[in-house]
């Protein structure tokens, strides 16, 4: 019967219908084959939810939403601009450096590709940078998002593991840094071989008039980071103050806030917070019908059975949530497959903080990996340029993070050297 779990959620997503109901109708099917009392189906759904730190997911939703209206993404693109404007292809390193610091507020690739991409893409097409390659710049950058803290996914993955939320995020600050720089790099000498253009350079004054600017954007990241690692609020805590603290200088310093536009921005965050909660819920109860049919218990075996070497199996673990990145969105994929996999990766003597970084990196890859990366449509259809151009100029861009996933995975120092400096 596991079987008809697996078919009909595939026929449902090849119906390109949303993830939250694949998981449903096929959780419903393999119940009402197996005469299930459907009493489990709001049981597990309930119970998929019933997580305090959960909480904070709608909290920061809410609070990126602000501070995108609020102005904070042109702050931030305009103060990268003063930085790195002058170099050449200067707007491609605008572009990733942006995404890096707005990557602390949105939390999320889509959103940051979304984002992003409605202000750089056709800035960058304007001054005659090639429309496949703003869209690969505007995806690939936004693989930043879920790394550099605070991350919805590793929330998602302390939730599933009772890890340290804290920890999680430092874990992923030097891997998210680390895939900045290599990004950069690929941008700033295929800029060179183009020959694409650069702005006169910036003052010291320009510089920190611009930094100024985006001071209170910049450090609602900090506050939430160095509270949560600290002890001084917990992470559902820290979003609400993230909120107040977000629509205060949204309304007060950016001044560009009205009652309207939260207005919108509630009701918009509302629906993006149930949809993911919809999600959460659905994953929990497919989860529970894998645990029942003992699939985590087959995969491992199987893996288990070719090789008993971390590395292996490592490497095995991150072919098969590339693939699966590739077609599902990271939140629902590190739903079903995190639980699993970490026991499978504790079982190899790998430390469960090392692994969830590596889980969401591969994760968060795969939105930008074609032929169906998400991120990659999102940026094609904003850019207005087919899906197979965007995908042949992001593959540099790609080699670059399979690269810095190979380092993470290999060098464990990566990860929790900065974990261990601070909170040991």
């Amino acid at each position: 019967m596991i079987l008809v779990l697996f078919i009909v959620f595939i026929v449902c997503l090849i119906l390109r219908f949303p993830i939250a109901f694949s998981l449903g109708l096929s959780c419903l099917a393999y119940i009402v084959l197996n005469n299930i009392p459907l009493i489990v189906i709001p049981m597990k759904l309930y119970s998929g939810i019933d997580v305090f730190v959960l909480l904070s997911i709608p909290g920061f939703i809410m609070a990126g939403n602000l501070m995108n209206y609020g102005g904070l993404t042109e702050k931030i693109i305009n103060f990268c601009n003063h930085l790195m404007g002058h170099i050449t292809g200067g707007l491609s390193l605008v572009n990733i450096g942006a995404s890096m610091l707005f990557a602390g507020i949105s939390g999320t690739a889509i959103s940051d590709t979304a984002s992003m991409g409605s202000i750089m893409i056709p800035a960058m097409k304007k001054e005659g940078y090639d429309a496949d390659f703003s869209c690969a710049v505007t995806a690939s950058s936004s693989t930043m998002g879920p790394i550099i803290p605070p991350s919805i996914p590793m929330i998602i993955a302390a939730t599933l593991s009772g890890l340290s939320v804290g920890r999680l995020f430092l874990a992923g600050a030097i891997p998210g840094l680390l895939l900045g720089g290599g990004l950069m790099a690929t941008a700033y000498f295929i800029s060179k071989r183009k020959k694409y253009p650069k702005h006169p350079k910036s003052s010291l004054k320009q510089v920190l008039l611009s930094f100024k600017d985006t001071f209170w954007s910049l450090l609602m990241t900090f506050i939430i980071l160095f509270g949560i690692i600290g002890g001084v609020f917990t992470p559902t805590e820290a979003s609400i103050i993230a909120v107040i603290y977000a629509l205060l200088i949204g309304a007060f310093v950016y001044k560009k806030l009205n009652f309207r536009k939260v207005q919108i921005i509630v009701l918009d965050s509302m629906k993006t917070s149930a949809s993911l909660m919809l999600l959460i819920g659905f994953a929990n109860l497919f989860g529970w019908i894998l645990i029942t049919e003992q699939v985590p218990q087959l995969i491992s075996s199987e893996i288990l059975g070719i090789s008993t070497n971390k590395y292996m199996v490592l490497l095995m673990i991150n072919i098969l949530l590339i693939f699966v990145g590739t077609f599902m969105e990271t939140i629902a994929a590190l739903l079903i497959l995190f639980p699993i996999l970490l026991k499978l990766a504790i079982s190899v003597d790998i430390d469960p903080i090392h692994f969830a970084v590596i889980a969401v990196l591969n994760l968060i890859i795969g939105l930008t990996t074609p032929p169906v990366g998400v991120c990659l449509f999102v940026a094609s259809s904003i850019g207005k340029v087919s899906i197979a151009k965007v995908s042949k100029a992001s593959f540099p861009f790609l080699i670059i993070s399979f690269v810095v996933l190979a380092l993470v995975t290999l060098f464990p120092s990566i990860s929790l050297t900065l974990p261990s400096w601070i909170m040991d």
